[in-house]
């Protein structure tokens, strides 16, 4: 693992949190989310309180991250049990690149499919940009070190001819993000997220920023290297000032464990997802886009319990 950014450095500091002696005779299990603007957090929140109430032998806690490359991390070293991640980050922890180039997480499985991420790129409505290739020179959030959304935002910005070196990174929340954004602060932000995302509908509903356009012969060339990324759109009305939909780039959300992961907290985990999605819905519309299909065609390889599952429906 190459980096250990502050929060990373409190966490281990408090210890092993998913080791902590049970309470009640329950077992505590943690489940890996992201930054509170997101919409990991929220869902995460409820899936843990679901878990919780179906599981009587554990009880599941959503925590506060810095998003899938830390969850990733502190799932290897066993300080996590589950966790939310992007796709990308997934393939290359388990295939040994880019921040796991070290140190591939080869015990890395897939639990359950989540919904599709949708890359947001955010400027000023006054900004001169048209497109990411106009952000040379400028300050970029890329999101929190430790997240898919950065590791994404490398991706894109290299598919566009540029590097760290040619911007002014920045490495704030989507909540940050947006306030740096209203108070010009940054001249653009890029964002991995489910829409409609709390931190992007603030942006454009009180900062006025606009939305740039990612063209999709720039994501079927990413494909190349990258072949968990697809060409999508945010839709119509997705956010104010979204008249006509906005091609960019999408990748899956996945939820993972270590192949250790006991097979029965898989296994109810599952049946949550098929059988009482309405819970989960009422608190994101994006738990409607779950599919769980989707495990069909994983990026990594599926956790022994989630693929008896599939075989058995």
């Amino acid at each position: 693992m190459k980096r250990f950014g502050t929060r990373w450095a409190a966490v281990v500091a408090m210890g092993l949190l998913s080791a902590c002696a049970p309470e009640g005779g329950r077992e505590f299990l943690s489940l890996g989310t992201a930054g509170t603007g997101g919409i990991y957090y929220p869902l995460g929140g409820a899936l843990a309180s679901r878990l919780s109430l179906a599981d009587p032998d554990r009880q599941y806690t959503a925590e506060v991250s810095g998003g899938s490359v830390e969850n990733i991390n502190r799932l290897q070293v066993g300080q996590m049990d589950l966790a939310m991640v992007l796709a990308h980050s997934a393939f290359q922890a388990q295939q040994g690149q880019g921040d796991w180039s070290d140190s591939p997480v080869t015990g890395l499985r897939i639990l359950a499919p989540l919904y599709p991420n949708l890359t947001h790129v955010m400027v000023p409505r006054n900004s001169d940009a048209t497109g990411i290739q106009d952000l040379g020179g400028k300050r970029v959030s890329v999101g929190p070190p430790g997240s898919g959304t950065e590791q994404m935002a490398r991706h894109l910005l290299a598919a566009h001819g540029l590097t760290y070196d040619d911007i002014d990174p920045r490495y704030l929340s989507f909540s940050e993000s947006s306030s740096a954004l209203r108070d010009g602060a940054i001249d653009a932000a890029v964002i991995s997220v489910g829409y409609p995302a709390a931190a992007v509908l603030e942006a454009t509903t009180t900062a006025g920023v606009r939305l740039l356009a990612i063209d999709p012969d720039v994501t079927n060339g990413m494909r190349a290297e990258h072949p968990y990324y697809s060409v999508s759109e945010i839709p119509t009305g997705a956010y104010p000032g979204v008249d006509e939909p906005i091609a960019t780039v999408a990748v899956l959300n996945w939820i993972v464990g270590m192949e250790s992961l006991d097979d029965e907290v898989v296994e109810i985990l599952l049946k949550i997802m098929s059988e009482d999605r309405v819970s989960l819905e009422q608190v994101h519309d994006m738990a409607k886009q779950i599919d769980l299909a989707r495990l069909e065609d994983p990026p990594i390889v599926l956790h022994p319990a989630t693929a008896r599952w599939l075989a058995n429906r």
